[in-house]
């Protein structure tokens, strides 16, 4: 598998974990010139902004270290891109890991960082 792949196939393992967890996907890589987020989903009244990590080697902290605070600045500024000129509603950023390519390798980081 490419790394694209590998990518797409974790975020698709971590939108159905979310899904299996009560959450709602709204919508999938959104795009602006401040960067990507992988999933926004719903739940309940709050909007999740989740990051995907797939690391297949821990050689360089794994998964959750490689969200540095450069990359949380940049989902940050995403997020506010998106929520320009929608109704304020409470949010979260959660990170989702994954070590390997498997339903059970999914480790989800609830309130993983704040704004």
């Amino acid at each position: 598998m490419t790394r694209a792949a590998d990518g797409a196939a974790a975020e698709d393992l971590a939108a159905a974990f979310l899904e299996r967890k009560g959450l709602r996907v709204v919508a999938r890589n959104y795009r602006c010139r401040m960067g990507e987020i992988d999933l926004i989903l719903a739940d309940g009244a709050t909007l999740v902004f989740a990051e995907v990590r797939f690391r297949s080697s821990s050689a360089f902290g794994g998964a959750a270290a490689s969200v540095t605070r450069a990359k949380q600045r940049k989902l940050l500024a995403a997020a506010g891109h998106y929520l320009a000129g929608k109704p304020e509603r409470a949010c979260r950023f959660d990170v989702v890991v994954l070590d390997r390519l498997a339903p059970e390798a999914v480790e989800w980081i609830r309130d993983a960082f704040s704004a």
